[in-house]
């Protein structure tokens, strides 16, 4: 090959690689689950009141949800959260991934201001979200780690995985739904935290989505 040629499908491959990182794909559930999804009944829980702390409620008796993809999710609470989106980052290959395409970190009370927002770096990654600031905390570390989490977003229908598609960080939502836990018929499973004021492995929501709203 000419070093003309190689120059320029490296150039090529640069600009190529340069547009994926800027037009990430979206996050899709498999069609199997997709399929499956339209079978499932959601009820709705109680309702958070608009700019309230999450709202956890327990489980009414008998309620029960579909197996999804040889999976059995049991619902551990009520859920119904208003809150910003700080971060969002889909998942394509994890073993949560056919359950699970996205994660979003949620901030509530003064993690929603920007004044304090403006002093925190956040990311996300690996199913974790992360905070970092420089200095001094703009708020008590606490008040941070009551004040957002990350949620494993597991859409209820294809209704609600589209608008999972649509949530964008800065927008304000409504997430209502159920805490759940899933177990797989090989012995897998996932399970959701049930306190806000936790950090570290296992203190993410996992959340069957009945229904998501941009406000």
């Amino acid at each position: 090959m000419r070093p003309r040629n190689a120059i320029i499908l490296l150039i090529g491959g640069c600009l190529l690689l340069a547009w994926w990182l800027s037009h990430p794909p979206s996050a899709r559930l498999p069609q199997a689950t997709r399929d499956a999804l339209a079978h499932v009944a959601c009820p709705m829980p109680p309702r958070v009141v608009r700019g309230d702390i999450p709202l956890q409620t327990p489980v009414p008796k008998g309620l029960t949800l579909a197996a999804i993809d040889n999976a059995t999710l049991t619902p551990l609470a009520g859920f119904s959260i208003d809150a910003r989106v700080l971060h969002r980052e889909n998942y394509f290959a994890d073993a949560g991934a056919k359950f699970s395409p996205t994660d979003l970190a949620l901030g509530w009370g003064r993690m929603r201001e920007d004044a304090v927002l403006d002093k925190l770096s956040i990311s996300q990654g690996s199913r974790f979200f992360y905070y970092h600031w420089r200095n001094e905390p703009p708020i008590p570390p606490a008040e941070i780690v009551r004040s957002a989490t990350n949620m494993h977003i597991i859409p209820a229908s294809p209704d609600v995985a589209s608008a999972l598609k649509d949530v964008r960080a800065d927008d304000n939502i409504r997430i209502d739904g159920w805490l759940v836990r899933i177990d797989r018929n090989d012995g897998w499973h996932w399970v959701s935290s049930l306190t806000r004021d936790d950090s570290g492995n296992g203190a993410c929501e996992l959340v069957f989505a009945c229904a998501i709203t941009r406000e």
